[in-house]
């Protein structure tokens, strides 16, 4: 497990610096492996769950291991950990983004908004409104305070930065491959699987330290944790719905409804209060509360492990003593 200060010096790098475009990232050499894995399926008439489950692995097993060893190198190795911990974080981007595109549309620029909010939702946005582009954010970054920082941080906090990366590059192989269409149906089936699986107590701990963190702003209402719950449930991913039911009920916006993603028409299901745009207030509310949460995340990791840390040094003296 990571010192407490490794945990605190990636937090704090990933909120300062973000992710400059310009600087190399592990996702994209991740990325750049699944799509040459993605072609020899089609060439070698691969595209079936074995091939998907196999490759998963071979590239989470390998991802980690790599992570592992850099860090063990003579001199580098704390560098290339404190880097490898930094960059498997995303909220510090992903808030500068959706603030970004929160000016534009406050400023009246729905052309300039749509831009950035195709960075950072997988769906069709060409046909959307100011208050679709507000909705799909919102959607966006609750969902994305589990899978870019909350779980990722879980899983330092749990084995250091070669158990993150072995996460994120399973949760990248959700991105790429997850997707229910007729060309991933199977190949992605695993990865989405796994992806299911790893995040699933980490997203309900994201909804848990929402509803704290809006205890602390005083906008926790009665019975908000049985509308989370139920709302939760409705959504097809097992993970995806508590964040975004906890952010829609603290801040009174609704989401959900009809989206286009791929040339496919869905319906999503409902959450939060009926028919409530996402203002700008509910908006600015919601990445104050995100950030909120995953400060006390990252308070209560590193408590859990300072006195694990502690623990661990008493257990030890008395077996000294007893030695």
């Amino acid at each position: 497990m990571p010192d407490a200060w490794l945990v605190l010096l990636a937090v704090g790098l990933d909120l300062l610096l973000g992710d400059p475009p310009a600087w190399p990232h592990p996702v994209r050499a991740i990325g750049w492996v699944y799509a040459r894995l993605d072609a020899l399926a089609d060439r070698r008439g691969w595209r079936t769950g074995p091939f998907g489950a196999v490759s998963v692995l071979l590239v989470a097993t390998g991802s980690g291991l790599t992570v592992w060893l850099a860090g063990r190198l003579p001199w580098l190795g704390t560098l290339a950990g404190v880097y490898f911990a930094y960059a498997g974080l995303a909220l510090g981007g992903l808030l500068a983004e959706a603030r970004r595109a929160a000016r534009f549309l406050d400023k009246g620029a729905v052309e300039s908004a749509r831009e950035v909010v195709a960075g950072l939702v997988s769906r069709d946005v060409a046909m959307l409104d100011a208050d679709g582009l507000r909705r799909a954010l919102a959607e966006s970054v609750s969902e994305n305070a589990n899978d870019g920082f909350v779980a990722p941080l879980f899983y330092l906090a749990l084995g250091g930065p070669g158990l993150l990366w072995a996460y994120k590059a399973t949760s990248t192989a959700d991105s790429m491959w997850g997707y229910r269409t007729d060309r991933y149906a199977r190949l992605g089936a695993f990865g989405a699987r796994a992806d299911d699986v790893l995040a699933y107590v980490p997203a309900r701990l994201t909804a848990v330290a929402m509803v704290a963190a809006g205890s602390l702003f005083g906008i926790v209402r009665r019975g908000i944790w049985g509308r989370i719950t139920r709302d939760a449930g409705k959504s097809a991913s097992p993970n995806a719905g508590w964040p975004m039911a906890a952010a829609a009920w603290l801040c009174g916006g609704s989401m959900g409804g009809a989206a286009t993603y791929f040339g496919r028409r869905v319906n999503k299901p409902h959450m939060g209060p009926d028919n409530a745009a996402w203002t700008a207030k509910r908006q600015q509310l919601l990445y104050q509360v995100v950030l909120l949460a995953c400060i006390i995340v990252v308070v209560l990791t590193v408590l859990i492990r300072v006195g694990l840390s502690a623990g661990c040094i008493r257990l030890l003296e008395r077996i000294e003593l007893w030695i």
